[in-house]
């Protein structure tokens, strides 16, 4: 196995858009690899081939929130860079709620017209850095004042910071139905699912760090009741246990935490 991962900030003004950049370049045997769930949006450019989904194959893409896997297949040979968007990154970069983009993946160029331009940027860059400074230009182009409902975005906001739904709804004096509506209208999925999500990428970070704890104690430390209630969230969001998931994938590309 041959892997290249580079893990740079964009520009301050972007950060409340993009969390982050990821470059990699790998060879591997071909196989499969899965997209886990997240509290991000992806953004992928790739500089060679494309990353191919049941929906097609894309040189660009966007994809949106999800709760379960996406199944991605390649050949052994993956170059490109990964953004992860913020849901308030959909609104400023495409003018559009990131609940439009729910479990969905589309070519990039639906949404935003410069998507052949940086993809020509990145594939003269030399450097990481260089791709990553290309990535803020572009991406700094696109940006739009943004509104978003403020108690929405304070839901989003508690429910990363671990609070019950229902402790969400009557700190913004809503019922937890109409919570959980105008959330899902926002991101995509309901406060419930998403809270899911948030639960399980901090997991699954846990597992991708440099020090590995046991199962039982990452089962622990997030939140979950035992090791079966562990074992079977991650089985319905990542398609796998968690045993399984890393036997298949770790380490990867999108596994390595760093800078």
């Amino acid at each position: 196995m041959d892997v290249e991962h580079v893990v740079g900030l964009p520009h301050p003004r972007l950060r409340p858009f993009v969390t982050r950049y990821s470059g990699y370049r790998m060879r591997t045997e071909p196989g499969v690899h899965r997209g886990l769930p997240s509290r991000s949006l992806t953004l992928v450019v790739t500089l060679d081939g494309t990353v191919d989904l049941s929906e097609g194959r894309f040189a660009t893409l966007c994809g949106g929130l999800h709760d379960e896997a996406v199944i991605i297949t390649h050949d052994g040979f993956q170059h490109g860079v990964q953004c992860d968007l913020t849901p308030l990154g959909a609104r400023a970069f495409f003018g559009l709620p990131a609940g439009e983009l729910a479990g969905t993946t589309v070519d990039l160029g639906l949404l935003a017209a410069p998507a052949v331009e940086v993809r020509e940027r990145l594939q003269t860059a030399t450097t990481w850095l260089d791709r990553f400074s290309q990535l803020d230009l572009v991406l700094g182009r696109l940006v739009r004042p943004v509104r978003q409902q403020v108690e929405v975005a304070w839901a989003w906001q508690r429910l990363s910071e671990g609070l019950p739904v229902g402790e969400i709804a009557a700190e913004v004096g809503w019922s937890r139905q109409h919570l959980s509506a105008r959330f899902a209208t926002e991101y995509g999925l309901t406060p419930k699912v998403m809270g899911r999500v948030m639960r399980f990428e901090r997991a699954n970070r846990m597992l991708r760090g440099e020090r590995r704890p046991t199962l039982t104690e990452v089962a622990a430390a997030c939140g979950y009741t035992d090791q079966a209630h562990f074992n079977r969230d991650w089985r319905a969001l990542c398609g796998a246990t968690p045993t399984e998931w890393m036997a298949a994938e770790l380490p990867f590309v999108q596994g390595t935490e760093g800078a």
